[in-house]
């Protein structure tokens, strides 16, 4: 089991389905390579470690 900080898991649900997180994005390193995921974590890295903001409902691209 990997820890989620409570921003990261809400980026995570917003950008990918629970299908998608299954299939393709169910290790550590595949969800860093996700280009959304990668831009979000470079800039969460430069937030202190408290800090948290509202995530917007569903950014993913419906298909």
């Amino acid at each position: 089991m990997v820890r989620v900080h409570q921003i990261c898991h809400n980026e995570i649900h917003a950008t990918l389905t629970e299908a998608e997180l299954a299939r393709d994005y169910n290790t550590p390193e595949a969800l860093r390579a996700h280009p959304r995921l990668a831009k979000f974590i470079a800039w969460v890295r430069k937030r202190p470690p408290d800090f948290h903001s509202k995530t917007p409902k569903k950014l993913r691209k419906r298909k």
